[in-house]
């Protein structure tokens, strides 16, 4: 089940909302940019997230296979959200960026970026963002 978060960047130029249950399956990748920004994200279909505001206010960084799209807002640099290269067709949302008051647990899981092509095989992580 389903419910409506809200969230944003720490300016606020940033605001969205995401439907997902809520007691979060949150995602602590170790690959090179995960740890060092230390990037923990529940995934959604993509249809789940809306952005309600800041859209000329986002910045882009890829790297690599330039697959994931590592998005954060311009004015205070926070990533509240981005593409994840496993889930091209979702939306990685990180819980510390959701208004408190709708989470009521988060369980996470280790995902091994380190050893992304090995890893990829053995998760359920693609199916995050099936409908």
């Amino acid at each position: 089940m389903s419910i409506k978060h809200s969230g944003g960047c720490h300016c606020g130029a940033l605001r969205f909302e995401v439907d997902a249950p809520a007691n979060l399956h949150v995602y602590r990748c170790n690959c090179s940019i995960c740890k060092k920004k230390q990037n923990d994200h529940f995934i959604v279909p993509a249809s789940k997230f809306k952005l309600l505001q800041g859209a000329d206010n986002i910045a882009t960084y890829t790297f690599n296979t330039h697959q994931a799209k590592h998005t954060f807002c311009k004015t205070c640099g926070v990533q509240c959200f981005y593409t994840p290269r496993s889930n091209p067709d979702g939306v990685g949302v990180t819980p510390h960026s959701l208004d408190p008051g709708t989470v009521e647990s988060v369980k996470v899981e280790e995902f091994d970026g380190e050893n992304w092509e090995t890893h990829i095989q053995t998760t359920d992580i693609q199916e995050r963002s099936k409908e």
